[in-house]
């Protein structure tokens, strides 16, 4: 297993569709649950290791910053972007400095998922034990589409069996981004944009035949609008045989 002790949580997002929710609480801090969503990601990382944590942060900042101040575990370092959005790969190398030249976790602030129960691994530990810096650039978290709640769309990629990624472009069966990456910060090395989608990183690593997809265990969950909160809480709670908060 690659030893990772650092993440980055890309939390700097407007949250539009979450409105009205979204006007007085930044999308991260939205609850399910009871929870934060934010918080899920912070507790998946706490299972897999990570001590140092970096959290982008634009709209409703001092909200988000005065969270995470309260939390107790890893050392919690802001890159602060509210002058400049600057999309999920550009906020990653604005906070390259303070992740390092090593691999890294990424994680989306507004996704979650519910590790399998009785497993003996969590997610990230898994992606850590899978990713190879010598073949892999990328290795993105999958879920398939019975495993999910909350996704709408088709689909992202085709998984191989030598686990490599492709763009679904409709046929084969498809496979969801679950919003969490083990990537090498070489992938970014030729980009000289400030502002930028992680989306071009891996279109160049899957070019490249690095672009990997690690299938997750249990259930992942999307929460892009108020009514898909209580959807969440459902499913969350028919996953773990328990009543609805």
């Amino acid at each position: 297993m690659m030893t990772i002790k650092t993440a980055m949580i890309l939390a700097a997002g407007l949250g539009t569709r979450m409105r009205p929710i979204t006007d007085t609480l930044p999308k991260p801090l939205v609850q399910v649950a009871g929870k934060p969503l934010i918080a899920y990601g912070l507790k998946a990382l706490e299972r897999a290791g990570v001590t140092h944590l970096v959290v982008n942060v634009h709209y409703l900042a001092p909200l988000l910053v005065g969270w995470l101040s309260e939390q107790s575990g890893a050392s919690i370092e802001i890159s602060d972007e509210t002058e400049q959005l600057l999309d999920s790969g550009g906020g990653i190398v604005k906070a390259l400095p303070s992740l390092g030249s090593d691999p890294f976790l990424v994680l989306n602030a507004d996704t979650f998922w519910l590790e399998e129960p009785g497993s003996d691994i969590d997610n990230l530990s898994l992606m850590k034990d899978r990713f190879d810096p010598e073949s892999m650039d990328i290795l993105l978290m999958t879920a398939r589409l019975d495993q999910a709640t909350g996704h709408t769309g088709a689909g992202d990629f085709i998984l191989s069996e030598d686990g490599r990624l492709t763009r679904y472009k409709g046929t084969g069966d498809p496979v969801i981004y679950a919003g969490a990456i083990v990537l090498h910060p070489r992938i970014f090395k030729d980009i000289t944009d400030r502002k930028f989608s992680l989306n071009r990183c891996f279109d160049a690593a899957e070019r490249q035949g690095r672009l990997f997809g690690q299938p997750m265990r249990g259930h992942w969950l999307t929460v892009g609008t108020p009514e898909a909160i209580g959807e969440a809480e459902a499913a969350r709670a028919a996953y773990l045989g328990e009543p609805v908060q």
